[in-house]
């Protein structure tokens, strides 16, 4: 059985950042939180990264993120561009955006053998999602001509903020503890002690109460996720192409409920007792960074971080 790999969604970056020379510092070193995302993978067992990036922010992201890791985890990387479709398809007159997260895994398709961990680049998970993902992905699934995933689910009100809204994957699991619907929520807004959501730009509002289950992109595949999505890539665009040219996403929450709906792919939902962190508004930072100062004061991380971690 090959050894899971760590795939890190980062091909937004640049845009998000204004450039990779801008990212946001949230350890005492100057680390960023991708930089734990790879501490933590590296202390639960994966011993190989995957960056997905786009090709105008190689040069920075190779110097600001890759330089200071190579030496404790294999790297390599891949590009997610616009242009990259299935045959018999032509890229939208004014198309910039590129296709979604689903789209984003497919570009490292080529690079994958085995099973594999999806993650966002700017979301800290904390340790123990890595573990108990590590195991999942290490130990031998049915062969019963299904797929078998899993996510990490997270709380809601663990995962909002109250500068703004957020996107979230919000779940239903049956009592198995396996996924049965996840539908991808665009504008969620933190309420009372749990957060609620608008399709309607705020005319109204559905709550979402404490205690329900989200996705954060953090996935757990087998390669037959890779084969169903890129089956599935020529009917997305065919819906959705017609209706949304310049701004449709191929998004990893749809794909996954479309594989659970269509009876061939399962999804295990394990659960982490750490806490989401992210900097979605600027506002958010300072209470990163002191969530992350705590964790190095407790020992949970050396200070630096990594030993050429420049000070």
């Amino acid at each position: 059985m090959e050894k899971p790999v760590l795939v890190v969604l980062a091909a937004g970056m640049g845009s998000r950042y204004g450039g990779l020379k801008q990212i946001d510092p949230v350890g005492p070193s100057g680390e960023v939180i991708i930089d734990y995302s790879i501490y933590d993978a590296k202390k639960a067992g994966f011993e190989k990264v995957i960056f997905i990036i786009k090709h105008e922010i190689e040069a920075d992201f190779k110097e600001v993120i890759g330089s200071r890791i190579k030496n404790d985890i294999e790297v390599e990387y891949v590009f997610q561009e616009v242009d990259q479709m299935p045959a018999g398809y032509s890229l939208p007159e004014g198309r910039v955006k590129p296709w979604g997260t689903t789209h984003a895994v497919l570009a490292a398709k080529d690079k994958i053998k085995g099973p594999f961990a999806v993650i966002n680049a700017d979301d800290y998970y904390g340790p123990e999602a890595y573990k108990v993902l590590y195991d999942f992905l290490s130990t031998e699934r049915p062969a019963d001509g299904k797929d078998h995933f899993a996510m990490v689910g997270y709380l809601i009100e663990n995962t909002v903020t109250d500068k703004g809204t957020v996107a979230r994957g919000v779940c239903q699991a049956d009592g198995s503890g396996y996924l049965t619907a996840i539908v991808e929520r665009l504008k969620v807004a933190k309420h009372g002690a749990g957060a609620r959501y608008t399709e309607d730009d705020g005319a109204s509002w559905t709550d979402l109460p404490p205690g329900t289950l989200v996705s954060m992109n953090f996935w757990g595949f087998d390669p037959g996720f890779l084969r169903q999505a890129e089956e599935g890539f020529p009917a997305f665009l065919d819906k959705n192409l017609p209706v949304n040219p310049e701004k449709c996403e191929y998004l990893l929450p749809s794909s996954v409920d479309e594989m659970i709906r269509a009876g061939t792919a399962d999804v295990k939902v394990l659960q982490s007792g750490d806490v989401w962190y992210g900097v979605t508004y600027k506002e958010d930072k300072p209470g990163v960074m002191a969530a992350i100062a705590e964790k190095h004061k407790a020992g949970q991380y050396p200070t630096p971080l990594w030993s050429d971690m420049k000070k």
